[in-house]
């Protein structure tokens, strides 16, 4: 059973009081629960809990985090710090963080290191992963859809660190095996096919790595892109009109043409064999036809031909005809005065959602993201975390400059090894017009969570003074 504490007051009404929920592998293991005021302070918070536990840890030792976030301001109250009902807390000691920071460089390693503790009465690493999942529910969401089972046991200390080491040792399997490959390919590195190996395990890091970087810095590319309908009006029947500049001719199928009632004025001597990316069959030719874009009423030929998946489609001669000005700016079509806003997303049809379709081909990316294969669109983002990218994965990895500072490497190095590319410890560079001169204190309190003083002050000129969003950064 965890402890309960409650604190009354005379002039704060019970409906106010809000419970919090402290877990910590220094507490029992049911944590604690607390009954408090939205309005009481950090710093009392951590006197009651010093009080509950014994007083086993002060209050200035104690560090509280939520999500993964460091709650640093002692004088503000809980509801300034964001806290609501059924809030669940972290708390850790300096010793503690340290330990969480071990476990995060062993995570990789071999199943001697990754069994035991990281030391003394620490937590082991699948423990550090557990508290800090039921910590952090952007996380947890996360682990749902990529590991329900182990989402399932989150609650079980035992039983999730039973599932945590099978994935574990699966993972370290699989990387023993790699580790054997290269092996092999180094043993001989003239082999004419071993030089193929290599080439191609090198290009796939440079897929890799590419990918990486298209996620982190043009994430706008894995957007899926709306295709540009019109509405018109042929003969007086009602069409959702396709937009392509680069049709050389406007086309129509022969069922809008059915349904425009113009199928009788089809000249079939201008029948013939459209080639292209495939073939299509053109039934003929409607010389002229009246078109209704916005409030004007406009003459248009249209070539009917089988075997496109869009009913009508405005091509470049009717477009240089009329003048007309594709607006992507204002997401427009204009033709002179008159402005024909292009059809949302949800109102345009499902002639080109081919990414939409559940047959389509997906590519795993970094973080445990999805790719559509065929449309290059973004079907699952990347974890909120980088460094935790599911289950059977290492949680963080080298540094860059750790890997730099290793001993000369064979042919082929550990790095080729397919992987997701590690995430830098160190937060990224610092923009242009940004805080760069901080208090002391609050270099301070970064450095007493076992940071440097280098690190401290590059987290806090990313964060911009921001003392809790620098300790977020500097834990990944």
């Amino acid at each position: 059973m965890g402890f309960c504490h409650q604190i009354t007051s005379q002039n704060t009404e019970k409906n106010d009081e809000m419970i919090l929920s402290i877990v910590s592998s220094l507490l029992p293991e049911d944590g604690l629960s607390l009954e408090v005021f939205p309005d009481f302070q950090l710093a009392a918070l951590k006197t009651l809990i010093a009080e509950e536990i014994m007083h086993q840890i002060t209050p200035d030792k104690m560090f509280l985090y939520r999500d993964g976030h460091l709650l640093a301001d002692g004088e503000k109250t809980l509801q300034e710090h964001g806290l609501v009902d059924h809030a669940v807390l972290e708390l850790h000691t300096r010793e503690s963080i340290q330990a969480l920071r071990q476990a995060h460089r062993v995570a990789a390693s071999g199943p001697a290191e990754g069994a035991r503790n990281t030391g003394g009465d620490f937590m082991t690493d699948s423990e550090v992963i557990r508290l800090r999942l039921l910590g952090d529910q952007n996380m947890m969401s996360q682990l749902r859809e990529q590991q329900p089972e182990l989402a399932e046991a989150v609650n079980d200390p035992q039983r999730f660190s039973q599932i945590f080491q099978m994935l574990e040792s699966r993972r370290r399997d699989a990387e023993r095996e790699k580790q054997h490959e290269i092996a092999r390919l180094n043993d001989d590195p003239f082999n004419i096919d071993s030089q193929r190996r290599i080439e191609e395990l090198i290009r796939e890091e440079a897929v890799r790595e590419n990918l990486q970087n298209a996620l982190e810095y043009n994430p706008e590319s894995f957007g899926r892109v709306t295709m540009l309908y019109v509405p018109v009006e042929v003969n007086g029947h009602p069409v959702k009109a396709f937009v392509d500049s680069g049709a050389q001719a406007t086309i129509m199928s022969p069922k809008c043409a059915e349904d425009c009632n113009i199928m009788r004025l089809i000249d079939r001597r201008f029948a013939g064999i459209a080639k292209g990316v495939g073939t299509a069959k053109i039934l003929g030719r409607v010389h002229s036809a009246q078109i209704k874009l916005g409030d004007q009423y406009l003459p248009c030929s249209f070539t009917v031909m089988e075997g496109k998946d869009v009913d009508l489609l405005l091509g470049l001669d009717m477009l240089k005809r009329h003048q007309a000005s594709i607006n992507l700016k204002d997401n427009l079509l204009e033709f002179g005065e008159t402005k024909i806003p292009f059809l949302p997303e949800n109102e345009c049809p499902r002639s080109f959602d081919a990414p939409g379709q559940e047959d389509e081909p997906v590519v795993e990316g970094p973080a445990g993201s999805l790719v559509g294969g065929q449309s290059g669109a973004m079907i699952r983002p990347p974890a909120v975390n980088p460094n935790f990218q599911g289950p059977g994965h290492s949680v963080g990895g080298p540094s860059t400059s750790e890997s730099s500072a290793s001993a000369p490497q064979p042919l082929l190095s550990q790095t080729t090894i397919p992987s997701p590319v590690p995430t830098p410890v160190n937060p990224p560079p610092l923009p242009s017009g940004r805080q760069t001169h901080h208090a002391p204190e609050k270099i301070e309190q970064l450095t007493s969570l076992g940071f440097s003083e280098t690190e401290a002050r590059q987290a806090l000129n990313t964060a911009n003074g921001d003392v809790e969003l620098a300790a977020s950064l500097l834990f990944g």
